[in-house]
């Protein structure tokens, strides 16, 4: 007995079953998340911490508000995640400290250029204007740069070089791309590069 072509298709159409359902269910979950957080960056970034609201990131997201507290909870929770970043490390280290010193200044100025909204520049951006996202920069900057720099100079004074590492290297990033300072801003990257690497390499390999 042959089955009705009605019925074949049927048992075509499901034959995902409900692993495949929940499969994509979940890729449209992740990407409605995704949608969000960028949402997120550009209202923080607009319009600082404070003044951001679930509603106008929901707006911008064009989702319900709803779906932004399911996703994240509260506005702190949705902002910390918005504006988490990470080095990596393991990729720019090298053998020589001026390769790695290099690495790590184009690293930081290719990601500012590429992204005006990325995590750290919103970031350092609401940090401006909000006391917890400042206590939230000073966090992130001591794990991500201070510490793990600190941990690679041999030198009494490590931390101290450290912390003057990660402040030429914020500065940079905050004047070329935040405050568009003359002189910096219109700069090529190659003479950024060329006259910071040799101050930074002093820093973190005084006696290389």
């Amino acid at each position: 007995m042959t089955n009705a072509p009605g019925q074949a298709a049927e048992r075509k159409a499901g034959s995902g079953g409900p692993a495949k359902e929940a499969t994509l269910s979940e890729r449209k979950g992740e990407r409605t998340r995704r949608r969000i957080l960028a949402a997120a960056r550009r209202k923080f970034a607009e319009v600082g911490f404070e003044r951001a609201t679930i509603r106008a990131i929901a707006t911008e997201a064009d989702v319900d508000k709803s779906s932004v507290i399911q996703y994240f909870g509260c506005k702190q929770d949705l902002f910390r995640e918005a504006v988490h970043w990470q080095i990596a490390h393991d990729e720019l280290t090298t053998d020589d400290p001026g390769h790695t010193v290099e690495n790590r200044l184009r690293g930081m100025l290719d990601n500012w250029a590429a992204d005006p909204d990325s995590p750290m520049a919103v970031l350092l951006r609401t940090s401006m204007t909000s006391d917890e996202a400042a206590e939230l920069l000073r966090r992130h900057v001591t794990a991500e740069v201070t510490d793990h720099i600190a941990a690679t100079i041999d030198t009494p004074d490590a931390r101290l070089r450290a912390a003057v590492f990660s402040a030429i290297m914020m500065g940079v990033a905050t004047q070329r791309f935040l405050l568009h300072m003359p002189g910096l801003a219109d700069a090529d990257v190659e003479d950024i590069v060329r006259i910071t690497t040799p101050l930074l390499r002093s820093l973190v390999a005084p006696d290389a």
